[in-house]
């Protein structure tokens, strides 16, 4: 055994020795155990769940020969219970997955707001820092008043340089 480890290459990994356990990836059986809750919870179970008491109950009810669970129908009941002892496991494990799936969403929902609520406020502050910068920045408007009054000026001093040139006194 120690000859064997000594030449086992260190770059590849080890053989695995066979187990008798079965390998069961849990994301197969929870997809599994989803289906089986899916179809449990269906009008279409209901319907078939019903007819196959109704069939079981009337075939050993009425039948002469053959009866294979006769009056108070046990192996009925033993199914019956059976079916509602996996059943529970498989609906509550599917439900775990769900709630797993909604934490999840609930996470991935809560970093998008937070980084839409970050967003905003970087954008609130640009808005506020552009509003402080147009202020010292003379706007178009403003721009358009300083020359209309400085026309105006100008039309003044040329009346007043022509009164003046007319006027020699």
């Amino acid at each position: 055994m120690a000859r064997e480890r000594r030449s086992a290459r260190l770059d590849q990994p080890l053989d695995r020795s066979l187990t008798l356990r079965p390998s069961v990836d849990p994301e197969v059986f929870g997809r599994a155990s989803e289906r089986v809750a899916r179809f449990i919870g269906s009008w279409r179970f209901i319907l078939y769940m019903t007819l196959v008491v109704v069939a079981w109950i009337v075939y050993n009810s009425w039948a002469h020969h053959g009866r294979f669970d006769p009056w108070p129908f046990i192996g009925l009941t033993l199914l019956l219970s059976l079916q509602a002892s996996y059943a529970a496991p498989l609906i509550l494990l599917a439900q775990n997955r769900q709630s797993d799936r909604d934490r999840v969403q609930y996470q991935e929902d809560r970093s998008a707001d937070q980084r839409l609520i970050a967003d905003a406020e970087y954008l609130s502050r640009e808005v506020a820092a552009l509003r402080l910068a147009l202020g010292d920045v003379a706007t178009r408007d403003f721009v358009r008043n300083e020359l209309r009054d400085l026309l105006a000026e100008l039309h003044a001093m040329d009346e007043a340089d022509a009164r003046n040139y007319d006027d020699p006194s």
